[in-house]
């Protein structure tokens, strides 16, 4: 648990400049070559939805999964996959229809942080729950 809020205060004061102003973020970690969503993090993933009004109103959810190298490519593709598929399920288990849920696997393509060290290949093991404004 000090591992996530370590991670989590590192984020915060590191996050990536890319980020639309609109939109909204929440990052599930993973350990290396694991697609494992802890009790914790789906509580907290799980929490933090239900604190946004109007949700299905109002956004659209997307979810990117990230890896860090380590593996393969072939191996990548496919945890970056569990990893997605596990943070939908989360999903559908709160009652969030499908059409809603986008997700895009990126495996270690397009890395947010440098996988030359072990604290950026920690923060590339992830997925993004992006929530983007429906525009009307």
């Amino acid at each position: 648990m000090l591992r996530m809020l370590l991670i989590g205060l590192a984020l915060a004061c590191f996050s990536p400049s890319f980020a639309q102003q609109d939109e909204i973020r929440k990052s599930i970690y993973f350990r290396g070559g694991s697609y494992y969503v802890d009790d914790f993090q789906a509580t907290d993933l799980s929490n933090w939805l239900d604190s946004i009004p109007n949700l299905l109103e109002k956004y659209q959810i997307q979810l990117t999964s990230h890896t860090d190298p380590i593996g393969g490519k072939e191996f990548n593709e496919w945890l970056s996959r569990m990893r997605s598929e596990a943070v939908f399920q989360i999903l559908l288990d709160k009652s969030i229809p499908e059409h809603f849920i986008h997700i895009k696997d990126w495996d270690y393509e397009n890395a947010v942080y440098r996988n030359d060290s072990y604290y950026g290949r920690m923060l590339n093991r992830r997925v993004d729950v992006i929530l983007h404004p429906i525009v009307f």
